[in-house]
């Protein structure tokens, strides 16, 4: 065989290796292609049917309309004394008539104040009149000229929502430079009990009734409207937990609870609160105890210890009398001075309630008549 011959061998060789190559890629590329067609596809498998997969388009739809629709209702909340700037915040329109709009906002937030100014969401200054507010429902009442109102929030219900409903606030995160701010969340928790303190104390002071979400919620927030996507309001939004270790936990005034509120402050009324008549302090504050010569029985695992009786209160009239450890108001356990509180302030004036409390290591139960809250 002449050298020609040789090179005419090579060359069909290496064509019949390109030909074979390209034949079992084919084949693999078919075989792999019929083989995820039969995976995706229903198959049967120890008499169990596995239903084929369909495309999933995972679509978040925007808020931008929701947001449209309750934007000019959302207002900057002004708080001045003795016309020195106190505190900033964010308060909305829920309500008119012919003469006045009605703008709800925390107590917190216009509390001290004796005028208060608000800024629209076209960056006019309307003066408000300050009706009233309340500090344990952190709820307050302002009105401004019905003719500066361009456009009222509508109140939806938080008990429809669900959790990981969408929501959003509309707010004023650190006072009016950055007014009309929109931050997204989720609804993370509902009917939480918060545990809050109205002074610098480490001791709580009440516990509030709240939804959580993890939207953002800064200083300036407070009195804004917590939305759904529908742009209805379903919450105010009040406090949020603030450490290092915690990030988006932030907590709404649940709506129903904020216009209960809301229509006994705009009639002028106060809301009517009980009291028993003693001061009081967690025996977990065992210094504090041991201050005062109080000392928590061996069998005592919780409660509040009373640490004075006021002459002629309801606890008075009911026989309790300092160093008793109060255990349970009616069926509810008491572990704190604001689980007592937030138990007492579900009644009113005139309702008599059973308490039950521990003198010297031995339990008692007391019926208490409730009087109102001077």
């Amino acid at each position: 065989m002449n050298k020609e011959d040789d090179i005419m061998k090579t060359e069909k060789n290496n064509k019949n290796n390109i030909l074979i190559t390209v034949l079992l890629v084919f084949v693999a590329f078919v075989g792999g292609a019929a083989w995820t067609y039969l995976i995706l596809n229903s198959f049967e498998q120890d008499g169990n049917v596995i239903k084929s997969v369909s495309n999933v388009n995972i679509k978040e739809q925007s808020i931008a309309d929701a947001v449209d629709k309750v934007y000019d209702a959302v207002v900057v909340v002004v708080a001045y004394k003795d016309e020195v700037k106190q505190s900033t915040g964010t308060g909305f329109v829920y309500k008119k008539n012919d003469n006045v709009g009605y703008i709800m906002t925390n107590n917190h937030v216009i509390d001290g104040a004796n005028s208060v100014k608000v800024i629209m969401s076209d960056g006019s200054v309307v003066d408000a009149k300050i009706i009233g507010g309340e500090t344990y429902c952190d709820i307050a009442v302002l009105t401004i000229d019905a003719s500066k109102v361009k456009t009222i929030a509508t109140v939806g219900k938080s008990e429809d929502s669900r959790l990981g409903d969408i929501v959003f606030t509309i707010g004023s995160p650190m006072g009016e430079l950055y007014s009309g701010t929109v931050t997204k969340g989720i609804l993370s928790g509902k009917d939480r009990l918060v545990e809050v303190s109205f002074s610098n104390s480490q001791t709580s002071d009440y516990y509030m009734k709240v939804l959580q979400t993890d939207a953002a919620i800064n200083p300036g927030n407070s009195g804004g409207p917590l939305l759904n996507v529908n742009g209805e309001v379903i919450g105010i939004n009040s406090l949020k937990l603030v450490k290092d270790e915690i990030e988006g936990m932030g907590f709404a005034i649940p709506i129903e609870d904020a216009i209960y509120y809301a229509g006994i402050i705009e009639n002028g009324e106060t809301i009517k609160r009980p009291y028993i008549g003693i001061s009081m302090i967690d025996i977990s504050d065992e210094y504090s105890l041991w201050r005062v010569g109080i000392k928590v029985p061996d069998n005592v695992e919780y409660g509040v210890a009373i640490l004075e009786v006021v002459s002629s209160s309801p606890a008075f009239d009911a026989g309790l009398k300092s160093g008793d450890i109060i255990t349970k108001i009616e069926d509810t356990t008491v572990n704190s001075v604001a689980m007592l509180r937030y138990e007492l302030y579900k009644h009113a004036p005139g309702d008599t309630i059973e308490v039950k409390y521990n003198r010297n290591g031995t339990e008692h139960t007391a019926k208490i008549k409730l009087k109102e809250q001077s």
